[in-house]
């Protein structure tokens, strides 16, 4: 087994509030200090690393490593924010954008249930509210890739906590027909659209750009580039990685 040193692209703020949570909680003694326990932490969910290869580099058990990480992500991913929280801090905003991403996920051709035909893979789908300058403000739980954003928006309560708050959202084609305070483009070519549908089709495309900031943060997370963990993991590593992306802007 070969070992090198590496980097990872996060700022110590990430470092710091992880450590306080590790303190905090206090626990019987760890090989590693809070400290090393985070920055193993941290290697996994940006990185993506294994748990073999943190084993290594971090000179611990794989059992010790899998303890480690179970630990922190279900401490973060109950720190996450809910729907209900994130619609109160968007309550003053002028609007949100909403949107759906897949994450990959390792599965074979019988296991229908999570393949989605849209993006022709199988992953999880996942719900993300933004803010609008783009900042990531709440991500669903993870469902099935087979389910389409419409349904998941119907599914986690999002369509009518929006139109409770009366907060107007801006989202795309594929929440057609949701109603509440959800605007969406006209649909059709974009040759049979009139001249004013059409204006106001790229001025939505324009707003809902803005969203695209917020996938990017779930997105750049190379361990959600291709999840080989199972299933119903994956919302707590979501959560885990919203709550670490809203302690560090804050």
């Amino acid at each position: 087994m070969l070992v090198y040193p590496a980097a990872i692209d996060l700022s110590s703020s990430h470092l710091r509030y992880l450590a306080a949570r590790r303190r905090a909680i206090g626990s019987r003694w760890r090989r590693l200090s809070p400290g090393r326990q985070v920055l193993l932490v941290l290697a996994h969910l940006r990185c993506g690393h294994t748990y073999a290869q943190l084993a290594v580099g971090f000179g611990v058990g794989i059992a010790t490593v899998y303890r480690y990480v179970t630990e922190a992500v279900a401490d973060l991913a109950a720190l996450a924010p809910s729907l209900a929280t994130a619609t109160r801090a968007a309550a003053t905003d002028a609007f949100v954008i909403l949107d759906g991403t897949l994450l990959p996920i390792d599965r074979i051709t019988a296991d229908r249930p999570y393949y989605s035909g849209k993006h022709r893979k199988h992953g999880m789908n996942v719900q993300v509210i933004a803010d609008p300058f783009g900042r990531l403000l709440w991500a669903s739980a993870a469902l099935p890739g087979a389910v389409h954003d419409i349904r998941a928006a119907c599914t986690h309560g999002i369509i009518d906590a929006l139109a409770d708050a009366r907060i107007s959202c801006w989202a795309d084609k594929g929440y057609q027909g949701a109603g509440g305070t959800i605007r969406v483009p006209y649909r059709g070519r974009w040759e049979k659209l009139s001249a004013g549908q059409q204006a106001v089709n790229r001025s939505h495309a324009q707003i809902r750009a803005l969203g695209e900031q917020a996938m990017a943060t779930l997105k750049t997370r190379r361990l959600l580039r291709k999840l080989r963990c199972s299933t119903t993991r994956i919302t707590d590593l979501v959560k885990a990685i919203v709550t670490l992306h809203l302690a560090s802007s804050e």
